[in-house]
């Protein structure tokens, strides 16, 4: 049975959003009038489903203009799409950024995640949810980690509608001298129509309640936001491998690009051939930079080797994981390097099409991005003849919307296809049958952009950096308790102290997490654990993507698990019992062990252990394999609850 929305109809508004984005309706069956012709035949079926995957682009354009997504409007986007009702209202529930009640046109998103929750966000929130009344027409909304960790606590404000303020991809177009243009609109590559630019961003951190009230009721004239080089205390150190750009060159200019050094790395790559392309990262060592440590030349030479055609790169700046922000500041200090890195990767798997799945919490990486492929295209860099080479590719960015489980591959391309972002089963794998049924290679930011110096300096001079079995550079996200938080680039082998030396570690230090909420907390006489994916497995912990996130003793430390037990409950997608269920139970003993010492708090701990071993064997992906491991460490290393 599916739904029925019954006499709603969508308003003239959002009408024009979803026309906007798919084009205005060609007979009654979408939403047109009806015509004699009409009552003849049903006509468009087969083309709207083939374009299955712009439900959430739809969604966005709905929650870009009117601020939430109404039954009228849900139901005029089915009818334009052919979808069913219950599919369209399963993917619009899906997503946090998403509201399917009314709801204010401006929203307050309030991060509550491990860093801002140690910088008083509670505190934050309560005060602005005091002052901000229902009559002030703005929505505050608790939400998870907003990737701006180093200035917590943040806060971002997003109005629905028209803006008084020029959109920031125009004010980039306007620095670099050149034309908008439109950015990809059809999944297939049938064609590109307008983005939808109507609502206004504002992002604020560090943030007061003065601040954050300033920003939600005016977000058209806040503040500019800082520079990216703000999150890179590092710049100007003249060692810098994947940072050496960010606040040294105009991240609008692509002439500034190329003048350091810019697409050497993609004609070095043309010069070799696909398959000397994928040798040379092979032999350079470089594995996934986001947690699982895939070799990437595997990867990529798997998906090159697939009969089935055509193949799809996709890039993962879903960066969702509390504390996590690396990729957040390379594609704003340095967003031509990812352009130049995914067509190198797509030109050595045979890929001719690119996905950027990018997170909906990042307003200027959208901007920075938008505008530095739309300048690759007018130049020459990517479209149907790739610097004059006669090789085709482009880029289509798809925006997240609040999930995240969409940074595991296969719930991406779900999200990306138009379903809701759950994990797929495994095998096949993306290598054989990935985003729509074909083979698909999916890496994230921090590894694409290690392509570069892999190709300029060569496979042998990047793999003497780092450690035999870890090779190159890898970035850091500090965080917390430090004197300089921000995104530190340090060779492979690096120990938790040295990284924690730069950042300026306060006195007190109580615990160091790593790896974020899916890692592993440490003690502070552990400072000593080599920063490699086999050291801190030998340590007992995990590097994960590069979390280093550092309490002092002034953070109390059950209040911070119940937080990741909160996390992973509203994350999970509910798709598999023992993540659904043991994330909750995790939750409730957490709640429970608050109130209780002695006998009664030990059982429960037994029963977190059971619920543990349960999700981290029996879960269909990392989700739930690692919802417990923080809690765990805590309890075994820290001593939490002794």
């Amino acid at each position: 049975m599916d739904l029925r929305f019954g006499d709603s109809k969508p308003t003239d508004e959002e009408r024009a959003a979803v026309d906007a984005l798919l084009g205005p309706p060609e007979s009654s069956w979408e939403g047109a009038d009806r015509s004699d012709a009409d009552l003849r035949w049903a006509r468009g079926g087969r083309e709207a489903r083939d374009r299955r995957d712009q439900l959430l682009p739809a969604l966005h354009a709905l929650n870009d203009r009117v601020g939430w997504i109404s039954e009228g409007a849900l139901d005029y986007v089915c009818r334009r799409l052919t979808v069913p009702p219950a599919e369209a209202y399963g993917v619009a529930t899906f997503y946090a950024m998403f509201s399917v009640r009314p709801r204010p046109a401006t929203v307050l998103h309030v991060c509550t995640d491990l860093a801002c929750t140690a910088a008083g966000a509670s505190e934050l929130c309560a005060a602005v949810e005091a002052r901000l009344g229902p009559e002030s027409g703005v929505k505050v909304e608790r939400s998870p980690c907003l990737g701006l960790c180093e200035r917590a606590p943040a806060c971002l404000a997003i109005r629905a509608g028209e803006s008084a303020r020029p959109a920031l991809e125009d004010e980039a177009v306007q620095a670099e001298g050149g034309s908008g243009g439109a950015a990809p609109g059809d999944g297939k590559g049938k064609g590109r129509r307008g983005r939808n630019t109507l609502h206004a961003t504002a992002v604020c951190a560090p943030a007061t309640p003065d601040r954050a009230i300033a920003a939600a009721t005016a977000p058209e004239t806040a503040p500019t936001e800082p520079a990216p080089e703000t999150a890179v205390p590092q710049t100007g150190t003249p060692a810098l491998t994947l940072l050496h750009r960010i606040g040294t060159v105009d991240p609008t200019s692509l002439d500034d690009y190329r003048a350091h050094g810019g697409y050497t790395a993609l004609r070095r790559a043309f010069a070799l051939g696909p398959a000397a392309v994928i040798r040379e990262v092979t032999d350079a060592g470089l594995v996934g930079r986001g947690g699982a440590a895939f070799p990437t030349g595997r990867k990529w030479q798997a998906t090159a080797a697939q009969p089935d055609h055509p193949h799809y790169l996709v890039c993962n700046a879903d960066e969702s994981e509390p504390g996590t922000f690396k990729d957040r500041v390379l594609m704003e200090g340095d967003p031509y390097a990812l352009v130049e890195a995914m067509t190198i990767a797509a030109y050595a798997t045979g890929a001719h099409r690119g996905y950027l799945y990018l997170r909906g919490e990042y307003p200027r990486a959208l901007a920075r991005l938008t505008h530095a492929i739309e300048q690759a295209r007018t130049r020459g860099l990517l479209g149907d003849d790739v610097l004059g080479q006669g090789y085709a590719f482009d880029i289509e960015i798809r925006r997240g919307a609040g999930a995240y489980i969409c940074g595991e591959e296969t719930a991406l391309f779900n999200s990306i296809e138009g379903h809701r972002g759950e994990p797929r089963s495994k095998p096949p794998f993306p290598v054989e049958k990935g985003l729509f049924g074909k083979p698909t290679v999916e890496n994230n930011v921090e590894t694409l952009v290690n392509v570069l110096p892999i190709l300029t300096m060569g496979a042998e001079a990047y793999a003497a950096i780092g450690t035999p079995t870890s090779t190159g550079p890898k970035l850091f996200c500090v965080s917390g308790s430090v004197a300089r938080p921000g995104v530190y680039e340090l060779p492979f082998g690096a120990t938790l102290g040295d990284v924690l030396a730069l950042a300026g570690v306060r006195d007190n230090l109580r615990a160091v997490l790593l790896g974020g909420a899916a890692g592993g907390f440490v003690r502070p006489d552990e400072l000593d654990i080599p920063l490699t994916f086999e050291g801190t497995r030998e340590a007992g912990t995990t590097l994960g993507s590069g979390v280093v996130m550092a309490f002092d003793d002034t953070v109390p430390l059950p209040r911070l698990l119940l937080r990741i037990a909160e996390f992973f409950r509203d994350e999970s997608c509910g798709q598999c019992v023992p993540c659904r269920v043991g994330t909750v139970r995790q939750e409730e003993a957490l709640h429970r062990i608050a109130d209780r010492t002695g006998a009664a708090a030990a059982d429960d701990i037994a029963l977190l252990r059971e619920v543990g071993r349960a999700m981290r064997d029996a879960s269909i992906c990392g989700l739930g394999q690692t919802a417990w491991n923080a809690v765990e460490s805590a309890i075994d290393r820290l001593g939490a609850y002794e």
